[in-house]
């Protein structure tokens, strides 16, 4: 067993003064992995819709980010490349891709047709990503589509499943705006891979570039976060931090364990994961809180593990100051939560509540300095609360930018840029 992960947990305060009521506290665990010295070899699959919504400029540009990808792998990479409508197609058998400008040529002849049916194209990923099976490569799905998928959306939740049990993870993107986010963020999730927008097609190139960099940095896969509270210790919330915000429920079994499927870790950025624990009254005192055991299979096949203790000081009389990097992520995710609940309210039927929650994200935004996000959040608002619609587009916009409030933006530019689909 190999210790080559660190984990470290900073708590929002510590000390604090001495707890007569019940406290709640934030504990941010930073989970680093070890930096590969060369880019980890990929099996890789492709899974790309070319049904007729994506003729003309889109179809281009993704012939071109296509073409653009397989000349970032290398000779020890293995690639396939499904196309999908009513049905699919596969275009790259699973092949070393030892000779992109011929791959290049099967994929310049690409042209569109039918409808979409994507759990067809995902189907037929999964089996070739099989052919090509071994230890010492980082398996990836590329999913990318600008429709919504008519009536599988169900077969594609079981086929996420299956690929999540084969740790395949999928960067689920969607072009345009006429295509599902639950559903892909969904796919996401439960393979613990990412989803993000993708608001105009110039930049399919970039967030293709974006998903073989990243997947090339993998140093472990299957990672599984283990947290041991101690009695009178509650966890009430859960977020991951990186590479976009996500939560889970915050239930504990029967021996005060909450394990978290973390999926795949990536030498950068660093996974966080961001708790809310409420605390019981206790006398003044040094207290182990929970106990974090974080483990994962390294590329090649050893298990990578790292543990550490959640220690806090109760009782002092100095009044200790918040640590400022811990506490802007929990304002991050908050605003991030606030806007996941608007949706919510929204779906349900509650225009006045859902239109109030999108206010409240708006602030805290705004002091965030996110300024252009928060403006978009707060025409949300306003077009929720006079039951009117807003473009999906906005929509989109906002749900991923705000996803992606605490880690740095695909383009690195200010939001003005991520929201630009919510700004027209």
């Amino acid at each position: 067993m190999t210790d080559s992960l660190r984990l470290s947990a900073t708590w929002g305060r510590a000390p604090v003064p001495r707890i007569d009521t019940p406290h709640v506290a934030y504990v941010l665990l930073d989970i680093a992995a070890p930096v590969p010295t060369r880019p980890v070899p990929l099996n890789v699959c492709l899974v790309l819709d070319r049904s007729g919504s994506m003729q003309g400029a889109k179809l281009a540009a993704l012939k071109q980010a296509t073409t653009g990808l397989l000349a970032m792998l290398t000779a020890d990479d293995v690639v396939s490349i499904v196309l999908f409508d009513e049905t699919a197609e596969v275009l790259v058998p699973a092949t070393a891709a030892h000779d992109p400008a011929a791959l290049a040529q099967r994929v310049a002849a690409i042209a569109e047709q039918g409808g979409t049916a994507m759990s067809t194209g995902m189907a037929a990923g999964l089996a070739e990503l099989g052919r090509a099976p071994g230890p010492g490569r980082t398996a990836r799905m590329l999913l990318l589509t600008d429709g919504r998928t008519w009536g599988d959306e169900e077969r594609c939740r079981e086929l996420a499943a299956e690929l999540a049990a084969r740790q395949v993870a999928v960067t689920a993107l969607g072009l345009g705006a006429e295509w599902n986010e639950t559903l892909l963020d969904a796919i996401a999730d439960t393979t613990g891979g990412s989803s993000d927008y993708i608001a105009d097609p110039t930049l399919i190139g970039a967030f293709f570039r974006r998903a073989v960099e990243t997947a090339q940095a993998t140093v472990a896969n299957d990672a599984r976060l283990t947290l041991r509270f101690a009695r009178d210790v509650t966890p009430r919330a859960v977020w991951r931090t990186a590479p976009a915000i996500r939560s889970w429920p915050a239930v504990l079994d029967d021996q005060r364990t909450l394990v978290l499927p973390l999926g795949a870790l990536e030498a950068q950025p660093p996974t966080g994961v961001v708790l809310e624990v409420l605390i019981a009254p206790r006398p003044t005192g040094i207290y182990r809180m929970a106990h974090a055991e974080v483990q994962a299979l390294a590329v090649g096949g050893a298990t990578l593990r790292a543990t550490c203790d959640l220690v806090l000081e109760i009782g002092t009389d100095a009044a200790a100051p918040y640590d400022a990097r811990v506490m802007n992520l929990v304002e991050r995710v908050t605003a991030f939560r606030l806007q996941t609940r608007a949706l919510a309210e929204a779906e349900a039927g509650d225009a006045s509540r859902a239109a109030q929650t999108l206010r409240s994200a708006a602030t805290r935004l705004l002091d965030l300095g996110e300024v252009d996000l928060a403006q978009a959040t707060q025409r949300e608002a306003d077009a929720v609360a006079a039951g009117t619609t807003s473009s999906p587009e906005q929509r989109k916009a906002i749900h991923y930018a705000t996803r992606k409030l605490t880690t740095q933006r695909l383009d690195e530019g200010p939001t003005s840029d991520a929201t630009e689909g919510a700004n027209r």
